[in-house]
């Protein structure tokens, strides 16, 4: 008998609804979540990203599937989840079937300049699942953002460590480069795309990670989307005639310096042609990311070669430890930038 009241008493407990909490969001939202919160879904992938990094046994999707070489630098756990879309941009797109079959207590929203917050909302309230948008323009939004959502989900001692590398690096990178004069700074072409003839603005984060680390950017204008990618010709790259390429596309790096039209320009006649490392997230951009602030340093040491000290297997190793948990050895880390 004793034993049927206990069970009868269990489902009871089981049927109530989960205590709940009142929080404010980094838009000033008022949100009521769960006072316990064990599954978050990341509505864009800066958001996968910050929670792969700061609490990963909490996420119910990827936004984006691991290729092959990055699965070293991912916990099997997060290698098995599903990819869930986002709410905007490249890759998988959200839908609310998806995201109610994942049972999350809350999804966390990417607020930027581009973002349609109301659109958001209104797509997350036909699932009932609260959002929470989570503020991550510039990398350094990325400090605020890692202490609010530690203090979220119970994360603060790892939040506080990531946070205060992200504002020493960013600190670092400042007094670097505020000592070189503008007209000395290396002129740089950010190459996306197949062919190499897409970029993006000066004034895009998809490019700030070149700001930071001292380059000019030799695309001077306003971020016109979110997407960014905007198409340019060969003859307006020639006629800029950076001095650095920079670029995430492994097909291209492999191809231009061998393609007779780019001869023209002089980062290909010097050699200053440079492949930006991608795992175990791309390390400047797409997603724009905490991974900035290691690409950034990186980055310093490619314009300002034995002026910016970068060493490519302590300060990569270091950087992984502390936000992924992993401890690549040389050879893997060699590997990055292959």
């Amino acid at each position: 008998m004793k034993r049927q009241l206990a069970a009868a008493l269990l489902a009871l407990l089981a049927a109530l609804p989960a205590a709940a909490r009142e929080v404010t969001d980094m838009n000033g939202r008022r949100v009521e979540v769960p006072e316990r919160i064990d599954r978050v879904f990341a509505a864009a992938p800066p958001l996968s990203v910050l929670l792969h990094a700061l609490a990963p046994d909490k996420m119910v999707a990827l936004s984006f599937a691991v290729a092959e070489p990055g699965k070293a630098f991912f916990p099997p756990r997060l290698l098995a989840l599903p990819v869930g879309g986002g709410s905007f941009g490249s890759g998988a797109q959200m839908n609310a079937e998806t995201v109610l079959g994942l049972r999350p207590d809350i999804a966390l929203a990417w607020q930027n300049a581009f973002a349609d917050r109301q659109k958001i909302t209104d797509a997350f309230a036909r699932t009932g699942v609260p959002v929470l948008f989570v503020k991550l323009d510039r990398l350094a939004d990325w400090p605020a953002a890692l202490r609010y959502t530690g203090r979220l989900l119970g994360r603060e001692q790892t939040a506080e460590a990531q946070a205060r590398y992200i504002e020493q690096a960013l600190a670092r990178l400042a007094n670097f480069v505020d000592a070189v004069p503008e007209a000395k700074r290396p002129r740089v072409y950010y190459a996306e795309g197949p062919d190499g003839l897409a970029t993006d603005c000066n004034r895009s984060f998809h490019t700030e990670a070149i700001e930071l680390a001292g380059g000019y950017n030799v695309y001077r204008c306003t971020q016109k989307s979110i997407m960014g990618m905007e198409r340019i010709s060969l003859e307006q790259v020639i006629a800029l005639d950076p001095e650095v390429i920079v670029t995430h596309e492994r097909n291209f790096f492999a191809e231009v310096r061998r393609d007779p039209r780019w001869q023209q320009i002089s980062a290909i006649r010097s050699g200053r042609v440079h492949l930006v490392p991608k795992w175990p997230h791309n390390w400047m951009d797409r997603p724009p990311s905490l991974m900035r602030a290691l690409g950034a340093q990186w980055l310093a040491s490619v314009f300002y070669p034995g002026d910016f000290r970068f060493a490519r297997h302590a300060d990569t190793r270091a950087f992984l430890q502390l936000f992924f948990a992993v401890a690549p050895d040389d050879a893997q880390i060699d590997r990055l930038f292959e």
